[in-house]
C-alpha cells in the first residue's frame, strides 16, 4: 500500500463556533461547505492542500480524535492491513468518499480515507 499523503487531522473541540472563529481568524483557515451531515456538530476547514476537521463530541469515541491517510483504494488498503494482522473496520461511505478505521499499537486511531471522485 502506498499513501499519497495526509488527508485530514481531526481534533475534538468544546464549541464549534468558537473553534471556527479561532481557526479562521487567528490561523487563516477557511471553512469548507462539503461536510457530511453527521449526528454531531463540527466543521471542516482547509489549510493549504489539507484539511482540519473540528469535532464537537460530548463523549469522544472511535471517530473522534484521529488523523486520516489518503488512499487510492480503501478496499486494497484494508486488505493490506488485515493481511498483516491488523483489525480494521469495514469501509463505509462518507460524503462522496469512503473510509475505514484502524488503531496503531498504542491505540491511536487512524482513518484510511478514499476521497470521492
Amino acid at each position: 500500500m502506498r499513501s499519497p499523503g495526509i488527508h485530514h487531522v481531526s481534533i475534538n473541540v468544546h464549541d464549534t463556533a468558537e473553534a471556527v472563529e479561532f481557526y479562521t481568524d487567528v490561523l487563516g483557515m477557511t471553512v469548507r461547505t462539503d461536510r457530511p451531515n453527521f449526528d454531531f456538530a463540527g466543521a471542516w476547514l482547509d489549510v493549504g492542500d489539507h484539511q482540519v476537521h473540528l469535532l464537537e463530541l460530548t463523549v469522544p469515541d472511535n471517530v473522534g480524535q484521529h488523523f486520516a491517510i489518503a488512499v487510492d483504494d480503501v478496499d486494497v488498503a484494508v486488505a493490506h492491513a488485515r493481511e498483516r494482522g491488523v483489525q480494521v473496520g469495514d469501509p463505509t461511505p462518507v460524503g462522496s468518499g469512503r473510509q475505514a478505521f484502524l488503531q496503531d499499537p498504542s491505540g491511536n486511531t487512524i482513518e484510511l480515507h478514499q476521497p470521492g471522485r
